[in-house]
């Protein structure tokens, strides 16, 4: 592609490279590979029953590590809350109060969520707020009309001039109502963070959220903070960062040239959850949690939740023993064939590695070589729910261009729906991934590895979008928790369904998770 100065200027300022450029313009031409699975992993196959882990001891096994270990909490926090309003961007894009009624719009609209909104208005967290103010401008408040007021209410919660809430990032929208405050995602997080991931009275936590938010996000711990270290005896250190802009990629038409807009510049757009990559690779911790923003609950399940997450602390730092273990009796050159048949034997039943089929061939050295480097990676254990119909990824065995299998987290957008054996193998998935991971990122001998280089580039993907009307191409970036993650060692341990709680709809508020009043 020939660039304009303007463009070259333009890349310049993002930190890309016109070399990067055009190798993401070479994969809008020749598409991404999508992966081939194998089956889908299971209880068992892949899957760790949660009837085999021994709660107690795995917690206990945790709690008398904390004080030794640098923990915190990761939470991708950037996106706004602007899907959740969805259905109520359309109504009042598309009803006319001339013309219609709600009643009438609901019904030749099918629209169902809209009607669980209004008949369930008044559990929302932030009912009485919108009515209060509501009632401050509209001094006729009481004397009109009930649709009137519906439609009010709904303005009132989502545009600049009143809560603003859909261009809020999700994680400051009020979520829980209290009988003594109204509580945000991000507050939840806080809370959460305590019962799990508090070390020596500290609880870490960072957050990636979008640069024009920073002050928002400030604002919030400001109000909060007293409150929240007065009740769980806990001094918060809070982090931010935000998705860099080198990142972004470039989307283009229908025929691959690159989108241009009106004043010359080229138009990228943010390149996925992938692009956080970096951002958790600059975190300096022994152990990571990763949770997303809008999966939270309210206080009376948190005890509950942490309960899980300190189990699959405890069985990751377990397995994460004995691989230093096995390591520095490789790296010392003492293993003998009964140790070396143990180290296989782990390999293949702790971590579900596959050797590959020519293991066998290979002289005793290079055995060793390959048993060091399977097991001086960085490891994650992932909470995997049974599967309620959720949209998202899930965890599958994959079988790389080598011939390899390994278990991977797989999003829908990366396996191909054209080829029948493949959907009927994505069909059967029985486990669904919530996004519940733990991971240790430090190696034997306690460096942190640099996660860029355990990342598989081929797991990008290419999904297809509108700007003004026009269909257009975009790309994203390995995904932090799949294709981000290929090459790490993986454990998937089955959860309760209860420990995923995600508010994907305003409606999810609604449900009993985000409804318990403390």
């Amino acid at each position: 592609m020939i660039l304009t100065d303007k463009q070259k200027e333009q890349l310049e300022k993002k930190g890309i490279s016109e070399e990067l450029l055009n190798l993401q313009l070479e994969r809008f031409a020749k598409g991404f590979p999508l992966v081939k699975l194998d089956r889908p992993a299971v209880v068992n196959d892949g899957i760790v029953s949660s009837r085999d882990l021994d709660y107690d001891e795995l917690i206990n096994h945790y709690e008398n590590r904390i004080s030794n270990l640098n923990l915190i909490k990761f939470v991708p926090a950037s996106g706004a809350a602007t899907r959740m309003f969805k259905f109520l961007h359309e109504l009042l894009n598309n009803f006319d109060e001339q013309e219609d009624s709600l009643n009438g719009y609901i019904n030749s609209n099918k629209a169902q969520d809209l009607f669980t909104f209004l008949v369930g208005m008044e559990k929302f967290p932030f009912y009485k707020a919108v009515i209060k103010s509501l009632k401050s401008k509209h001094k006729d408040w009481l004397s009109k009309p009930v649709q009137a007021k519906k439609l009010l209410f709904i303005e009132e919660m989502l545009l600049e001039e009143g809560f603003n809430f859909a261009s809020m990032p999700k994680g400051l929208v009020p979520f829980h109502k209290y009988k003594d405050h109204i509580a945000t995602a991000f507050e939840e997080h806080l809370f959460e963070a305590c019962i799990y991931a508090k070390s020596e009275g500290i609880a870490r936590l960072h957050f990636t959220i979008a640069p024009a938010f920073k002050d928002h996000f400030k604002e919030e711990f400001s109000r909060i903070q007293q409150i929240v270290e007065r009740k769980t005896n806990a001094t918060f250190d809070i982090s931010f960062s935000y998705q860099s802009s080198n990142t972004d990629t470039i989307a283009v038409d229908q025929d691959n040239k690159a989108v241009v807009l009106d004043d010359g510049s080229l138009f990228f757009r943010p390149a996925g959850h992938g692009a956080l990559l970096r951002n958790l690779n600059e975190l300096d911790a022994d152990v990571i949690f990763i949770k997303n923003i809008d999966n939270v609950t309210t206080s009376a399940h948190e005890q509950h939740v942490g309960r899980y997450k300190k189990t699959l602390a405890g069985y990751l730092l377990k397995i994460q023993e004995q691989v230093f273990n096995y390591l520095r009796h490789l790296k010392s050159g003492t293993v003998d064939a009964v140790k070396k048949s143990e180290i296989e034997d782990f390999l293949t039943e702790k971590l579900d590695s596959v050797l590959p089929s020519s293991y066998n061939k290979y002289a005793q050295e290079y055995q060793l070589e390959y048993l060091f480097d399977q097991l001086n990676r960085p490891l994650r254990v992932c909470g995997m729910v049974k599967n309620e119909g959720e949209p998202g990824g899930g965890p599958f065995w994959v079988i790389n261009n080598q011939g390899e299998h390994s278990l991977q987290i797989v999003e829908s957008a990366q396996i191909d729906n054209n080829n029948k054996k493949q959907k009927e193998i994505a069909q059967k998935a029985t486990h669904f991934n919530p996004v519940d991971l733990i991971c240790g990122v430090r190696d034997y001998q306690g460096n942190k590895f640099n996660l860029m280089n355990y990342c598989d580039p081929e797991t990008g993907f290419i999904t297809y979008k509108t700007r003004n009307g026009i269909k257009i191409k975009a790309q994203e970036l390995p995904g932090l928790w799949n294709g981000g993650m290929a090459c790490w060692n993986t454990i998937f341990v089955e959860v309760p369904l209860e420990t995923f709680n995600p508010v994907k709809t305003v409606n999810d508020l609604l449900k009993p998770a985000h409804q318990l009043h403390s």
